[in-house]
């Protein structure tokens, strides 16, 4: 399997990752691995600003939007109370971070999550949070376009 962390991984890696595992008690135990592999969050960006809604389990990200000559990237963290939860975080942060806005809003959230299965294999709940975790990154992409297009 590929090494790193999970916000060193491309998408391409976590498929290929998944795909090495063919039972769904091991791409538990990889997911939680993953988890386990992002990078600690500051308790001091445990805030409620930074809650995502929509999660059963207790979830933040942080973002930080970073000016890149004519482009805006966006950093995030995260962070979750539950062990497979955050390893969904990571692998959502994975998808994301360093990213472009507008790489972001290109990114097609779904269409990763069927290539790993994993939408098969979690439950409404944390399919909800999930969406709501996607949610939030694109809305958080948006509005740093935005705030460039004013600021132009």
């Amino acid at each position: 399997m590929t090494t790193g962390t999970a916000q060193t991984l491309s998408i391409d890696d976590l498929v290929a990752d998944f795909d090495l595992l063919d039972d769904w008690e091991d791409r538990y135990r990889h997911v939680i691995e993953l988890g386990r592999g992002l990078a600690a969050l500051p308790e001091a960006k445990h805030t409620e600003a930074n809650k995502v809604r929509g999660c059963a389990s207790q979830v933040w990200l942080s973002t930080e939007v970073v000016e890149d000559g004519d482009r805006t990237r966006l950093v995030f963290a995260g962070d979750s109370d539950a062990l497979i939860v955050k390893g969904l975080v990571a692998i959502v942060i994975a998808m994301f971070s360093g990213r472009t806005a507008e790489e972001i809003a290109a990114i097609d959230a779904e269409e990763v999550f069927s290539r790993l299965d994993l939408r098969a294999h979690l439950t409404t709940q944390r399919s909800n949070g999930l969406r709501a975790l996607v949610d939030r990154i694109k809305a958080d992409a948006g509005a740093a376009l935005r705030n460039r297009a004013k600021d132009a």
